[in-house]
């Protein structure tokens, strides 16, 4: 039997009192972005923000609640932007979508911050219980948004990377599972120079948690030979993503290599304001599933394929529910 664990990448969308708020508390400019220094009235709404999208979850019976990302105002490159030793450049845009971030310019160490862990305190205080789910950008895509001004060579920026962001995960509260989003590997993929040193980058991130680590890739398929290096990482999981790209390359990847123990799959549509019935996606699962011909799974994480934040608040509470109604029983597949 199958255990499908419903869940999502993080990064949703503000709340829609919480935008109009913000936009007036925070203001316009590019200088007026999230820098890890607001004042209270800032905190106090990204606090209740918080508070209402980690109770959407919940309310939709998810079996893991992430923290929402809601002040990661750079996406993917959050913990840089608000590094004490990081310079944010120009807007540079976010892969290929009509989302923009500040460039964040690595100039000195990058030593602890505790940005992250301090909001996963607050989710944790909201849970009370063992399903928060960690998210954080995988070594590999932050090195790839980043631009070094200090390490100076893209392998040993890499490992630097990868150091910082297991020594957040070190101090995080306890949590049931922790993602690392790796769209990089899928959208620019690592050069020769790097491409053996990205699953040891990844496993120093892994190895600073006891719970089950995903990496979840999306925007497409993983080259074969990405792929056959990310397999070297030691994680419990890899996420595919199904929706966009070239399905068949994932499924040939998956039966030719093998895969982890345990799967992500990416299903619902992360930028599609058009809402999946539990049906349809349950579909989906067992079609998805049937479809590795070499192996069966302990846990199946079913998840959107991207981040929520492209959506409007509700479209994306709707997917929520269609997640959560879709994994409600365990799915016995024949091997």
């Amino acid at each position: 039997m199958t255990e499908l664990v419903s869940t999502t990448p993080g990064l949703y969308p503000l709340p829609d009192w919480a935008k109009q708020e913000l936009s007036d508390l925070k203001g316009h400019q590019k200088h007026d972005l999230i820098s890890g220094n607001e004042g209270a009235d800032i905190v106090s709404a990204y606090d209740r923000a918080r508070e209402e999208v980690v109770s959407e979850q919940t309310d939709a019976g998810l079996d893991r609640v992430v923290e929402g990302q809601l002040r990661w105002d750079d996406m993917l490159a959050h913990p840089l932007t608000v590094h004490e030793n990081v310079e944010t450049g120009g807007i540079v845009r976010y892969y290929d979508n009509n989302n923009f971030y500040r460039d964040p310019q690595v100039r000195g160490e990058l030593t602890f911050s505790g940005d992250v862990a301090a909001e996963l305190d607050a989710t944790a205080d909201l849970l009370g219980d063992e399903s928060l789910q960690a998210v954080l950008p995988g070594p590999y895509s932050l090195s790839d948004l980043a631009t070094d001004e200090y390490y100076g060579d893209e392998a040993d920026f890499l490992d630097a990377v990868s150091e910082f962001l297991a020594g957040e995960v070190d101090a995080f509260p306890e949590h049931e599972t922790l993602f690392l989003l790796e769209p990089s590997l899928v959208f620019s993929p690592p050069g020769e120079d790097v491409d053996d040193r990205v699953p040891e980058a990844i496993s120093a991130v892994s190895d600073a948690t006891d719970a089950d680590v995903v990496v979840h890739t999306y925007w497409g398929a993983l080259d074969e030979k990405v792929y056959a290096h990310l397999m070297d990482a030691d994680v419990d999981a890899i996420g595919f993503d199904f929706v966009a790209g070239d399905r068949d390359q994932t499924l040939y990847n998956i039966n030719e290599y093998g895969t982890k123990d345990d799967i992500a799959l990416g299903l619902v549509d992360g930028q599609n304001t058009l809402v999946e019935d539990p049906e349809t996606v349950r579909e989906r699962v067992e079609w998805t599933l049937d479809q590795v011909q070499s192996q069966t799974f302990d846990t199946a994480y079913v998840t959107s394929n991207t981040e929520l934040f492209y959506l409007p608040e509700n479209r994306a509470t709707e997917k929520l529910a269609a997640l959560a109604a879709a994994t409600e029983d365990e799915l016995e597949v024949e091997a």
